[in-house]
């Protein structure tokens, strides 16, 4: 894949991370301090039980706002397919907490869009390596 494109498929992942792990962030300090939100139905009787939720999302915002800034390396790629496996895993391995909150359809879309992630950069590296190697010769 060529640097601009690379670029452009971190940067947009960078995007989402940003945008859905807020939102994240929003619905987890809601239901952890204020018992308001979808979260409160889980939180509502262990409210400290939300510290792993707060991490996940504070780490992928920092991830996310991290990635805005950095400067481009095909490298990226390999870390950001790690990124959305643990992600995407994660997610599927606590699904009855987005039927518990009564929030399916974010869990299709951010679970679906961990995967897609994951696929995009596996191919941006593959693609990225058979450049590099046919630039060699």
């Amino acid at each position: 894949m060529p640097p601009f494109y690379g670029n452009l498929l971190v940067r947009f992942n960078a995007g989402f991370l940003i945008l859905a792990s807020a939102g994240g962030l929003f619905t987890d300090i809601a239901g952890s301090f204020f018992g308001r939100g979808p979260e409160a139905i889980l939180l509502g009787d262990a409210p400290g039980s939300g510290i792993g939720f707060i991490e996940a999302h504070g780490l992928a915002l920092i991830i996310g706002v991290a990635l805005w800034r950095i400067a481009y390396s095909r490298n990226w790629h390999a870390v950001l397919a790690a990124v959305h496996v643990l992600l995407g895993t994660a997610n599927l391995a606590f699904w009855q907490f987005f039927v518990a909150a009564d929030v399916l359809v974010v869990g299709y879309v951010t679970t679906a869009a961990h995967w897609l992630f994951v696929v995009a950069h596996l191919a941006a590296l593959a693609g990225s390596a058979r450049l590099a190697a046919a630039s060699s010769h």
